[in-house]
């Protein structure tokens, strides 16, 4: 499974309860766009973090998270 397809999981697995399809979840969307306030977004940070082995994000690197490829990116960056 490539990066796309597990954030798109987790993404997915947050909009959920938020009623949105996630089957709709492209990169380019944009991640306000799936109702998902700022608590999301952080408990989706938790996730990936937990899922890519990834350091801590910090705050301001959460707060520039705005798509679905800013959170591959960030991956990527990590996983150098």
């Amino acid at each position: 499974m490539n990066i796309f397809e597990k954030v798109k999981e987790i993404l997915g697995s947050q909009v959920n309860r938020k009623k949105f399809d996630p089957d709709n979840i492209k990169e380019d969307t944009p991640l306000d766009s799936l109702g998902l306030d700022s608590l999301d977004v952080a408990e989706i940070v938790i996730n990936l973090e937990q899922e890519f082995s990834l350091p801590e994000v910090s705050q301001d690197e959460m707060m520039n998270l705005k798509t679905v490829q800013d959170i591959e990116e960030l991956i990527k960056k990590y996983q150098k």
